[in-house]
């Protein structure tokens, strides 16, 4: 008869079937002195049960020392992880800044090499934004290498301002490496 069965012979009034559970028999164990000695020995006392095992100690540290020890190597790798994250967008920050140099000269020497219309006011904002960029030493006028003759002002422009563009990429390439955290 399973438990569900006895249960509901209960309830319903069906106690006096439900037999008891027979009980497990114990029978005491015999055991014989194994030398003289232990016989002489008093039988009354007990033996003495193990220690038991200390509880784990608790995870929190007792005093307020110690928890603000536990801390700190906690609170060093998270200023640790924002100074990394910090450091990886101003780098990009950083290289994207010679990028848009690089390329205001490049675009530039572009819209000289094809005779754009300097009245046009993106044009000219561009030809200025430029000449700002070039710093005197990637100038079309006085630049790095000076042509003469034909479209000379248009080898200028091509050869200083794309001079200036590929200096400014490989230097915020080095910039970009020094400030960007180690892999």
């Amino acid at each position: 008869m399973g438990i569900r069965d006895r249960f509901s012979s209960a309830r319903a009034g069906g106690a006096s079937e439900v037999e008891p559970a027979a009980e497990p028999v114990v029978e005491p164990v015999v055991t014989e002195p194994a030398a003289p000695a232990a016989a002489a020995a008093p039988a009354a006392a007990p033996a003495k049960a193990p220690k038991p095992a200390k509880p784990p100690r608790a995870a929190k540290p007792a005093t307020a020392e110690k928890a603000a020890k536990a801390e700190k190597p906690a609170k060093a790798s998270r200023e640790r992880a924002d100074l990394t994250i910090w450091r990886t967008r101003v780098s990009q920050l950083l290289w994207t800044a010679f990028v848009l140099l690089a390329l205001v000269l490049a675009v530039a020497a572009l819209l000289v090499a094809i005779d754009a219309n300097e009245d046009n006011g993106l044009v000219d904002f561009v030809l200025r934004a430029a000449d700002a960029v070039d710093l005197g030493v990637f100038s079309r006028e006085n630049g790095v290498r000076e042509f003469t003759g034909d479209n000379a002002e248009t080898k200028n422009a091509l050869f200083n301002w794309g001079l200036g563009a590929v200096v400014y990429l490989l230097l915020g390439r080095l910039v970009e490496r020094l400030v960007r955290p180690g892999r």
